[in-house]
């Protein structure tokens, strides 16, 4: 099984203008999972989304642990990195 080198950290607006974060190693494939109801329990019945934001990294733990912070951030904030990445 060959090793997948990215995980993307990604920030998702909903139709009821929400925020969603997430992480994927395959970004096209994860966001038609949330447009066809089976992403997270979070976004079924919340399409269409909107792309905001993502950011790479190495490896799934230091994807996780930056997921881990952005969800910590408000949405003023997690607005304001969409528009300065």
């Amino acid at each position: 099984m060959s090793e997948q080198s990215d995980w993307i950290v990604y920030i998702l607006e909903c139709a009821d203008q929400t925020l969603y974060t997430g992480i994927t190693n395959d970004l096209d494939h994860r966001i038609n999972e949330h447009e066809n109801g089976r992403g997270a329990k979070y976004t079924r019945g919340r399409a269409p989304f909107t792309l905001l934001y993502t950011e790479t990294h190495s490896s799934r733990s230091q994807a996780l642990r930056r997921e881990a912070e952005i969800k910590s951030f408000d949405r003023a904030t997690k607005l304001q990195l969409a528009l300065s990445g």
